[in-house]
């Protein structure tokens, strides 16, 4: 018996069909990537290597993609920047309510300084990197803080005006904070004597008599202590801005 003979064009539109089939599945085993995955890489990349690590090259090696596919859901590096910024702003959860405004901007803070300590290298994008866009063209998650936050006073019972103020205050403040926190204090932790660990004792005494002086308090810095001394000086400020009846300019 003659066995088939086979058309060759035929077997080699069978073997094309069925590369082409085996890349479809290939990349559906990969699965299709999101914005929010995009993101999410990005924080752990920065939270790891810092923002100079932050490359959609590199990137691209974490995610195991294309550089360029990348560009589908940012489209340069400044937006890659705000988005970053916009979705480890997303972990701040900020009620609106306003009945216990002191103890909502309290725990507000609290948890922002958390944010900061767990992406200290994010938190230049939140709070010194100057706005690249008009506020109304920027990452809508960067503006919900100021949205809710301006709702949580207004429902407190702060004009709009006024609440837009407290706000600059308020966030002033914590981003002064923050800021502080993380570059207060270097210290050597084989030295157990203050003066020793922060390398006071190379000053000269005659320059920075107080400075020298203070070197346990220095030593002793407690973040979390130091928001809350701030904290209650503006929050008390703002009580008696909201109790004070007379006119506002």
């Amino acid at each position: 018996m003659t066995p088939k003979s086979t058309d060759p064009a035929s077997a080699s539109s069978a073997d094309q069909s069925a590369a082409s089939s085996a890349g479809r599945s290939k990349r559906s085993r990969r699965g299709s990537l999101s914005r929010e995955q995009v993101l999410a890489a990005a924080v752990r990349l920065v939270d790891v290597e810092g923002l100079d690590g932050l490359t959609m090259r590199r990137l691209g090696q974490e995610l195991g993609r294309d550089p360029m596919a990348l560009y589908r859901y940012v489209p340069n590096r400044e937006a890659l920047l705000d988005g970053v910024a916009e979705h480890v702003l997303d972990e701040l959860e900020i009620p609106t309510d306003g009945t216990e405004w002191q103890l909502e901007l309290r725990r507000i803070a609290h948890d922002f300084r958390t944010l900061a300590m767990n992406h200290p290298h994010v938190v230049p994008l939140l709070v010194t990197r100057p706005p690249m866009t008009p506020l109304g063209l920027r990452p809508l998650g960067t503006l919900r803080p100021l949205e809710r936050i301006l709702k949580l006073l207004t429902n407190a019972g702060f004009p709009p005006a006024d609440a837009l103020h407290v706000y600059r205050t308020y966030f002033g403040f914590l981003f002064g904070s923050i800021l502080n926190e993380l570059q207060e204090v270097g210290m050597d932790p084989e030295e157990s004597e203050a003066m020793l660990r922060l390398a006071l004792h190379r000053l000269p005494a005659q320059d920075f008599p107080h400075l020298r002086g203070l070197a346990s308090e220095l030593a002793r810095f407690d973040g979390a202590a130091e928001l809350d001394h701030g904290l209650k000086a503006v929050l008390t400020g703002l009580q008696a801005q909201l109790d004070d009846p007379s006119p506002r300019p």
